[in-house]
C-alpha cells in the first residue's frame, strides 16, 4: 500500500509546522502537550505559537489548537519554549518572549528573551500575561541568548533554569528561586568546559539522591559515534554528559512526573538547520513528536529510556520471525533477542541496522529513503535485545532495554516492508492507529 506519509501513533500538527514539547504536565486528569507550533508555515519561517495536545490516557489525543499567541509587545516575535507546573487547581505556563530589532546581530544586542507567565484553569483558556524576567534581570555576562525556563519545587520553595549563551560564546544554565512563581532571584550559575556556545530546553529533575540536568548544546564539536548531529541534546550527572539518542532527529526533550510517579520523557523528532530534508513539508507539514518514554535509572546512576506501557494496548497481530525474510505492515512494534555476538536487520534494503564488534549502526542505504540521511553509529559493548517502534515515517530503535536510542524520520514509499534478520529471533506486533480528535482545526 502506498505510504502516505502521516503518521499512525506519533503527535504531529496536521497542517504547519511543529519542533520543541512544551509545558509537559499531568493536569487536571488529563496528560497535556504544548508544543512550538508555527499553523500555516511547514518550512517554520513563520511566527511561533504554542499548540495543544491533551488525553486520558497518552492512547487517544485531543488537539484543542493554538493556545497561546505572540501577540503582546513583550512577544511579538514568538512564543518560544517553557514549561507548566500545577499549583492548587491552576496551570502555570512560562515561556520565553522573543523580541527582534531590525539591524543588530541578536546575539549581543538587538533582541530581547523575557520571561512569562501565564495561567488557566483548564488548559486551553489563558490569563493575561505577566513578564517576570527580562535581559536586566540575568548576569551582565550572558548574552541577548537567554531562554526556555523550566520550573519546580523543591524543599517548599520554586526553583527555574534557564538555558543561556555568554557574550564569551560559552554556554551554561541560569537558576533562580522564587517563594510565589512571581518573584524570582538569581541564584547561581552552572556550566562545564567544552560543551559549546549555548545551551537551550534545560531541564532539572531527580531520582533518588541523583541529580540530572538535561539540556540541548548547539556548538559541541562531532565525532564519529557521538555528537553526530548539527546539535545535541543530553543530561548532565556528576559533571558527565550523556546524549539522550544517537539518531537523525532527535532534539529539545523535556520531562515531567506522572500521577505514578513515572517520569515521562517526549523530544522533538527533527533538528534545526538539518541537511536532509522531509518531503511532507511538501504536502503542507513537517515534524512530529516522539513517543512519550519512562525514564529508569541504572546502577551506576545512567537512564535506560523505553516507550511507556500503554503504548502496548495498540498491539494487535502479532508473528514470530526467526531468520526469515517477512513483509509486515507498517507501523509496527518489532522487539527481538539477539542469539549470538553480532546481528543484522534490513527493512526493504533500504534501511540497514547492525551490531558488530561492540558498535551498532544504522544506516540508509537508499537517498529516497533517508532523503538525505546516511549512516549513524553508537558503542554499545553488548547488546541482547532490540525493540523497533516504526510508524508510517519513523523509527525509534531501543537498544538493550534502553540504554541506547536511535531516533530517525524515514520515507519509505509503501507502507508494505520486507523484514530480513540474521542473529535475532523477532516478533513482530502490528499496531492500529491511536485516536487523535482536532477540535481546534
Amino acid at each position: 500500500m502506498k505510504n502516505d506519509l502521516r503518521q499512525s501513533f506519533h503527535l504531529e500538527p496536521l497542517k504547519g509546522w511543529l519542533n520543541d514539547p512544551n509545558g509537559l504536565c499531568f493536569f487536571k486528569g488529563d496528560y497535556h502537550v504544548y508544543f512550538q507550533y508555527v499553523p500555516n508555515r511547514p518550512d517554520g519561517s513563520g511566527l511561533k505559537c504554542w499548540g495543544h495536545f491533551k488525553s486520558r490516557d497518552m492512547l487517544s489525543w485531543q488537539f484543542t489548537g493554538t493556545v497561546l499567541f505572540p501577540d503582546i509587545p513583550d512577544d511579538k516575535d514568538g512564543v518560544f519554549s517553557g514549561c507548566g507546573i500545577v499549583k492548587d487547581d491552576t496551570l502555570y505556563l512560562f515561556y520565553t518572549g522573543n523580541v527582534e530589532q531590525d539591524g543588530f546581530d541578536l546575539v549581543t544586542e538587538g533582541r530581547q528573551g523575557n520571561t512569562i507567565l501565564v495561567m488557566t484553569k483548564d488548559g486551553v483558556t489563558m490569563s493575561e500575561k505577566k513578564v517576570l524576567l527580562r535581559n536586566s534581570d540575568y548576569p551582565d555576562y550572558c548574552s541577548c541568548h537567554v531562554r526556555d525556563p523550566k520550573v519546580w519545587e523543591e524543599n517548599g520553595r520554586y526553583r527555574m533554569v534557564l538555558g543561556a549563551r555568554t557574550l564569551d560564546d560559552k554556554g551554561c544554565v541560569l537558576f533562580y528561586t522564587s517563594d510565589d512563581l512571581e518573584n524570582w532571584e538569581f541564584e547561581e550559575e552552572m556550566r562545564t568546559l567544552n560543551s559549546g556556545y549555548m545551551w537551550e530546553c534545560p531541564d532539572f529533575f531527580r531520582f533518588g539522591e541523583n541529580e540530572y540536568l538535561s539540556f540541548s548544546p548547539q556548538g559541541v564539536p562531532h565525532e564519529e559515534y557521538r555528537f553526530q548531529n548539527v546539535y545535541s541534546s543530553g543530561y548532565l550527572k556528576n559533571g558527565v554528559f550523556t546524549e539522550w539518542d544517537c539518531g537523525f532527529d532527535f532534539y529539545a526533550p523535556q520531562t515531567f512526573e506522572a500521577p505514578d510517579g513515572r517520569r515521562i520523557l517526549i523530544g522533538w523528532m527533527g533538528i534545526g538547520d538539518i541537511p536532509y530534508t522531509n518531503p511532507t513539508a511538501e504536502r503542507g507539514w513537517q515534524h512530529c513528536l516522539t513517543v512519550p518514554c519512562e525514564l529508569m535509572p541504572v546502577e551506576d546512576g545512567s537512564l535506560r529510556r523505553m516507550p511507556v506501557r500503554e503504548l502496548e494496548k495498540l498491539r494487535c497481530e502479532t508473528t514470530v520471525l526467526n531468520g526469515t525474510e517477512s513483509t509486515v505492515s507498517l507501523p509496527f512494534d518489532l522487539c527481538a533477542c539477539a542469539h549470538q555476538d553480532s546481528f543484522s536487520l534490513s527493512l526493504s534494503g533500504s534501511t540497514e541496522m547492525t551490531f558488530s564488534d561492540g558498535v551498532f549502526s544504522l544506516r540508509f542505504l537508499d537517498e529516497k529513503v533517508g532523503c538525505g540521511r546516511d549512516v549513524r553509529k553508537t558503542i554499545l559493548g553488548s547488546c541482547k535485545h532490540l525493540r523497533i517502534l516504526a510508524d508510517k515515517t519513523s523509527l525509534e530503535i531501543f537498544l538493550d532495554g534502553g540504554r541506547k536510542v536511535m531516533s530517525t524520520r524515514f520515507y519509505p514509499e509503501d507502507t508494505q516492508l520486507t523484514v530480513k534478520t540474521k542473529g535475532l529471533t523477532c516478533e513482530v506486533s502490528q499496531l492500529r492507529p491511536m485516536e487523535v480528535i482536532r477540535l481546534g482545526e
